[in-house]
């Protein structure tokens, strides 16, 4: 009898164990905004959410970071589908604070500063950290023909940056 109740102890340990490992894995980090996190004019393993995910990796965390990016998107675009792009157990969002709203000026719709406020409130509601998508000059000498969307190597630099306070964060 006690031999069957430490086996189903030891299993019930194995079965804790074998959850947490499969969830730490699972949606931690999502990327959220518009072309510049989707990888417009890249392969998808080119866009800096899958470069920072393999950064990441090369560090010792395995963490899943979900690219939420969709071209010309705006940040009322981003409000509304905030929580189905950022599901439960989401830990860190990289927020594009500079596409969105730049995209909502070009198709008329104001500045969208009280909708990346919103966002960033609701996501901390949600106990989520928020760290904003890196950008620099440097980007400048990173750009695809059309002088807005990152080639690979802005990508990766924007990785690079990202890398230290995803890293903070995970801690």
């Amino acid at each position: 009898m006690v031999w069957r109740a430490g086996k189903i102890l030891v299993a019930g340990w194995l079965a804790l164990i074998a959850f947490a490992v499969t969830n730490s894995a699972s949606a931690q980090i999502v990327a959220i905004g518009a072309s510049n996190v989707a990888g417009r004019g890249v392969s998808s393993s080119d866009a800096w959410p899958a470069q920072l995910e393999g950064m990441l990796a090369a560090k010792g965390r395995h963490v899943h970071v979900t690219n939420a990016g969709i071209n010309g998107d705006t940040n009322a675009g981003m409000l509304s589908r905030l929580d189905s792009a950022v599901p439960d157990g989401t830990k860190i969002v990289l927020l594009d604070r500079l596409g969105g709203g730049w995209n909502g000026r070009r198709l008329g719709q104001g500045s969208q500063t009280a909708e990346l406020v919103a966002i960033e409130k609701r996501l901390r509601s949600r106990h989520i950290t928020v760290i904003p998508m890196w950008w620099g000059p440097a980007l400048r000498g990173y750009l695809q023909p059309d002088h807005i969307h990152f080639t690979p190597e802005g990508h990766r630099l924007v990785a690079t940056h990202m890398l230290a306070p995803v890293l903070r964060a995970l801690r």
